[in-house]
């Protein structure tokens, strides 16, 4: 199967303030984006795909840096989500480090010219990511978006689209996600945070003016957070307790194992590219989505405000090793719509790669979402519209 090729992301600019959940206001801001595919004439192929923690815009093909995109296996022609069918926007989030306006950016309302954001850029929330995305789909002149797709983080935006504009989508498509973190992935949060925040370099969030990065303390931070995307099973079968030299070395600090030298190589690479404010910024939207929690902790309830709307079909899939977000969390989602007998449909993959299982080419996973996508597609071409 063919890839889309190369691919040009673009910028959209807005000038209103984009309104947040913590009360403040982001001024004139900037989203970057790419599309794959055609928009037909009805504008009614389009399908939204939203990104996880360290992911972006770039969905499929290669950029000018040539950089796969992050879910080109299953993004182009031919492949489950097929852009010979659909119209697919990746869109890069307000706070991120690729392109949307995020902590690298000038702060307009500083009163030192010149000043970026840093640490003062505002909190944003899962909830504010959806309403800055439903501006862009609505510039891009896409009344109903045929489908609304995310894994993890990606997923609880899927979800939070359809309690925030139920109105325009017709599919949700959340994948190896969860409808709250649970305290033990907030503590993983926290731990990671915290060795951002007490790297020496680390300068209360202003480390751009002074020429440095905390790059010790995203790497931790990384090492931390690759750990919890792998399941046991895997890391034992690819490293076991390989060592990294022939024999021992007896030192507390020098490398001894094969997983070792890899969560520090992880933890090097990712300290290259990745900006520690968002960082901080991400990992706190996550702990801060829950839509049960306006509703007493009630799921159920939560979607049930918008049930008569919400007459389109979920798709929910989770893996049997994904100890991140396990599928029972899926579990209570589909639990939570069939409650308001809002259709969906689940499927539980035995995948052995714990939560990254999302991003690879496992053949039952993909069987699934063609499916899926062949469905809306058929839809589409039928002129249904919700």
């Amino acid at each position: 199967m063919a890839s889309v090729g190369p691919v040009t992301a673009q910028q959209m600019h807005f000038s209103e303030p984009l309104p947040l959940q913590s009360g403040a206001l982001l001024p004139s801001y900037q989203l970057t984006y790419e599309t794959h595919g055609t928009l037909n004439a009805e504008r009614s192929n389009a399908v939204l795909v939203c990104h996880a923690l360290n992911a972006s815009h770039h969905v499929a093909g290669v950029d000018a840096s040539g950089n796969k995109g992050w879910w080109d296996n299953l993004i182009g022609p031919g492949k489950p989500l097929d852009t010979n069918r659909f119209f697919v926007i990746g869109v890069n989030n307000p706070g991120s480090c690729f392109g949307s306006t995020g902590p690298m950016h000038l702060n307009p309302l500083s009163p030192v010219p010149g000043r970026v954001w840093g640490a003062d850029f505002p909190v944003v929330t899962v909830e504010d990511w959806v309403d800055a995305q439903a501006r862009l789909v609505q510039r891009l002149g896409i009344t109903q978006l045929a489908a609304v797709l995310g894994g993890s983080l990606g997923g609880m935006q899927a979800l939070a689209w359809t309690l925030r504009h139920p109105g325009m989508l017709r599919h949700c498509i959340a994948v190896a996600t969860a409808p709250n973190l649970s305290a033990q992935n907030i503590a993983f949060n926290e731990v990671a945070r915290r060795a951002i925040v007490t790297d020496p370099d680390f300068h209360g969030g202003h480390f751009y003016e002074h020429g440095v990065v905390p790059k010790r303390g995203l790497r931790v931070a990384r090492m931390v957070g690759h750990i919890t995307y792998l399941a046991e099973d895997a890391m034992d079968s690819k490293f076991g307790r390989e060592l990294k030299a022939a024999a021992l070395r007896y030192s507390t600090q020098d490398i001894e194992f094969q997983i070792e030298s890899y969560l520090r190589h992880q933890g090097d690479k990712f300290a290259e590219y990745f900006d520690a404010n968002t960082y901080l910024l991400i990992t706190r939207a996550l702990d801060y989505f829950d839509p049960a929690a306006a509703h007493g902790g009630d799921l159920a309830r939560a979607f049930a405000a918008n049930a008569e709307t919400l007459r389109k079909r979920f798709l929910l899939v989770s893996f049997t090793t994904d100890w991140r977000f396990a599928p029972e969390r899926s579990r209570e989602i589909v639990k939570a719509l069939v409650a308001n007998r809002i259709a969906c449909s689940y499927a539980e993959i035995d995948a052995p790669h714990g939560h990254d299982a999302f991003l690879l080419e496992d053949p039952r996973y993909h069987a699934v979402m063609r499916s899926t996508f062949e469905r809306i597609a058929a839809e589409v071409a039928a002129g249904v519209r919700s």
